[in-house]
């Protein structure tokens, strides 16, 4: 039962805690000045936030700080309710995964080869899978719908079917929160809604998913929360109705939009 539904059984008092929690978060760069200016959010288990934004927004580097990466100038993240800075490398990674755009590998990787690779925080050193692992890989490769593509080379794959085995190896690992980069940017409109009902199904078994996105109609089909990031800030924040309107989308991205709600879902289109 996802925290939404946990709060509505017990007449909306249950106490959730949020599983990342950024709050006043500032980067800048040399030459490029500010880039984040005091972004906070929170992404409570069995939510999918959206962090939408043109390209150059700073959605990448708000990415890079809440996996540690890169420190910001001010500002905190909590990971469970402690300090991000007081997790170590193997913890963190057992807690939080990231599902990037592509990643180049050298190596010719059966996929379910791959996939397992999302169980070396869980290993010892030079330690061999066992069976359990094995079984969490076979699992997520069904909770993906790819079971049927274990044996391929990962160079054969799709980019729908690519970016769908990323999203299997991030559950192989078993982290409670998934953060993904423009995970549909470079899809098709089938595969662009694979990817989306994904991750609204793994809302609804209890992760916490926050993904970065340029495009309004991925945070529409998914988010329960949408961050609107325009010029280091958040703009607008919200729910999908409430944020993806054609005057928050116009002031973000420059450009007219379209939004209808129908019983099917949202429909969002710009006029270029």
């Amino acid at each position: 039962m996802n925290a939404r539904r946990t709060a509505a059984a017990s007449g909306g008092r249950a106490a959730v805690a949020p599983v990342l929690e950024a709050r006043g978060i500032c980067c800048s760069f040399p030459g490029r000045g500010s880039v984040l200016r005091g972004l906070s959010f929170v992404a409570m288990p069995g939510t999918v936030t959206a962090v939408l934004g043109p390209n150059g927004s700073g959605k990448t580097t708000l990415l890079d700080i809440c996996l540690g990466w890169r420190r910001p100038d001010r500002g905190t993240v909590q990971l469970h309710g402690r300090p991000l800075a007081s997790w170590g490398r193997e913890e963190r990674a057992r807690a939080m995964s990231l599902v990037p755009q592509r990643e180049n590998v050298r190596f010719d990787f059966t996929v379910a080869d791959y996939v397992l690779l999302g169980r070396s925080p869980h290993l010892a050193a030079l330690g061999a899978p066992g069976p359990v692992d094995l079984a969490l890989v076979h699992d997520a490769l069904r909770t993906a719908g790819i079971a049927g593509l274990a044996e391929r080379s990962i160079a054969t794959l799709s980019g729908g079917e690519y970016q769908l085995m990323l999203v299997a190896r991030s559950l192989a690992q078993q982290a409670a929160l998934l953060l993904l980069d423009e995970p549909a940017s470079q899809l098709d409109p089938a595969n662009r809604l694979r990817v989306t009902d994904l991750l609204r199904r793994l809302a609804d078994r209890g992760l916490s998913v926050v993904y970065t996105s340029h495009d309004p109609q991925a945070a529409a089909a998914a988010a329960d929360t949408v961050h609107l990031l325009s010029k280091g800030r958040f703009a607008f924040s919200g729910t999908p109705r409430r944020t993806l309107t054609p005057d928050a989308l116009r002031a973000v991205y420059g450009v007219p939009f379209r939004v209808a709600w129908t019983r099917r879902g949202p429909h969002v289109s710009w006029d270029g």
